[in-house]
Formats: C-alpha cells, sequence, structure tokens
C-alpha cells in the first residue's frame, strides 16, 4: 500500500474516524478544525492536527493542505462552509477532494463544483444496516448496483471440506466465489479467483458475487 498524504478537515464523528483510520493504515493525515477539543484529541493520533479556519485560504496553505494528495471535506452541518472549503481547496489544486453531504441538494452543488466523490454517511450507513439485516451472516459488502453486490461471508458449514467443483455455488445457488481469505499460521492468507479444485475449509471467510436476492439466501444453506 503505497503512502499517500490526506487533509482531513473537520474532525467531527464523521471526519475523526476517518483521520483516525487513515492513521492506522499508516497514511500521512493534516487534520484541521476550528474547535480546540476537536483538534487536540486529533493531536493524541498525530502531530498534523492543527485548530484553523478552514475557509481562509492562507491558513489552509500554511496547514500544507496544499500538499495533500487527498482532501476530505468533513464539514456537513454547515453548508455554506463546506461549499466554500470546497472551492478553497480547489484553488490549492489539491488533484482529489471527497465530501461529505448532509442533503440532496448539498450533494447536487458538491458535485457541481467538481468534488470527486460526494459521501452521505447517514444514508449509507442506514444501507448497510438495512442489508445486514436481510443478509444476516454477511461480514462485509460492496453494493455493486442497485440489484447486485459483494458480500463477505463465514463459509457456509454444508460446504466445508468440499471443492468448489463439486458445491456447484453458480450453478445451484446463482452465486460466484470471487476470493477466500484463509488463516495460516496466524497470517490471513487471500487466494484471489481460487481454483475449481481449492477445498474450502473451516473458519474460511468467501467473498460472493451475486444479486441480492440470491445473497440473501445464503443463511438458508444446508
Amino acid at each position: 500500500m503505497s503512502k499517500r498524504l490526506y487533509a482531513v478537515i473537520g474532525l467531527g464523528r464523521f471526519g475523526s474516524a476517518v483521520a483516525s483510520t487513515l492513521v492506522s493504515l499508516g497514511q500521512d493525515v493534516i487534520g484541521v478544525d476550528d474547535d480546540e477539543e476537536r483538534v487536540r484529541e486529533m493531536g493524541e493520533l498525530t502531530t498534523n492536527a492543527l485548530q484553523i479556519d478552514a475557509t481562509d485560504l492562507r491558513a489552509l496553505r500554511q496547514a500544507g493542505v496544499n500538499e495533500a494528495d487527498v482532501a476530505i471535506i468533513s464539514i456537513g452541518e454547515n453548508i455554506e462552509a463546506s461549499l466554500l472549503v470546497v472551492m478553497q481547496v480547489k484553488d490549492l489544486g489539491v488533484p482529489e477532494i471527497i465530501a461529505k453531504a448532509v442533503t440532496p441538494l448539498h450533494g447536487r452543488i458538491l458535485e457541481k463544483l467538481g468534488v470527486s466523490r460526494v459521501i452521505f454517511p447517514e444514508r449509507e450507513m442506514a444501507e448497510r444496516t438495512a442489508r445486514s439485516l436481510v443478509i444476516p451472516n454477511a461480514l462485509d459488502y460492496v453494493a455493486l448496483s442497485k440489484d447486485h453486490s459483494l458480500v463477505e461471508v463465514t463459509v457456509p458449514a454444508p460446504f466445508v471440506g468440499h471443492t468448489l467443483r463439486s458445491i456447484e455455488l453458480r450453478a445451484r445457488h446463482g452465486l460466484t466465489l470471487v476470493a477466500i481469505k484463509r488463516q495460516v499460521d496466524g497470517t490471513e492468507q487471500t487466494i484471489v479467483s481460487p481454483q475449481a479444485d481449492q477445498t474450502l475449509l473451516a473458519g474460511d471467510i468467501v467473498a460472493l458475487l451475486g444479486s441480492n436476492e440470491k445473497l440473501a439466501l445464503i443463511e438458508r444453506i444446508r
């Protein structure tokens, strides 16, 4: 994983969670906020936590935001400030900008301003929660479209000890197994595009691709 410099602007719950996760992944992070307490808390994770007015172009430049590879704008509640900060960051030449939105209109305006990606944290969490109710055994998922997803589940017990060829996953269940995560001597190994003669073991985590309708039936496999 290559190291990049991320500027997280706005250290509320969402911004601080993004910043702390990036730090845990070994990335360089500049965290800025105008709230002293938030900056102090983030300062326990990274030395690059600064209390500034993010709407001030000069302050952003002095904080080093212009050197960032990616800027995450996590100022959702104050829409006017969010839009102004996006424009300032664009003026600084940051190549990739990700911005948090709180309403559809806010999101559309951010898109018009040319941000790389708009995030709706509450909506995405709601969707994740709903999917976890429909697919209770899912450890993680990626929505590929409205009707299709990629999910990670612990290998169903009936598949343990059998090869991919013998379980006929696609023919019988309409699903495609794209990867297997397996613990070997305490180290996680990932088998991508496993061969048909690959045997599934107890404790394996399998990544399955298919329609949401088919994925919801995983727990019924006997």
